[in-house]
């Protein structure tokens, strides 16, 4: 593989991985929550960063991967 074609499928996956944060989330859990809590899931679905979302959330990863679980987004690697 080609440079260019590795960058054209890590792209491609990251935007799959988004693709299925978005849809498995349990939205009307997440627009529920307190702003910062709320804006760090949503920082998390479209990034896929969960050390600088559960930062952005003020929570430790565990904190914040229990949070994950009760929205129901996956954590897709």
């Amino acid at each position: 593989m080609h440079g260019e074609e590795i960058i054209n499928e890590i792209i491609e996956e990251e935007r799959e991985a988004r693709e299925i944060r978005r849809r498995m989330a349990n939205w009307d859990f997440i627009n529920k929550q307190p702003p910062r809590i709320r804006e760090a899931l949503k920082y998390y679905i479209e990034k896929g960063d969960i050390r600088l979302a559960s930062k952005l959330a003020g929570l430790g990863i565990e904190e914040f991967r229990e949070l994950l679980r009760k929205s129901r987004i996956p954590v897709v690697v």
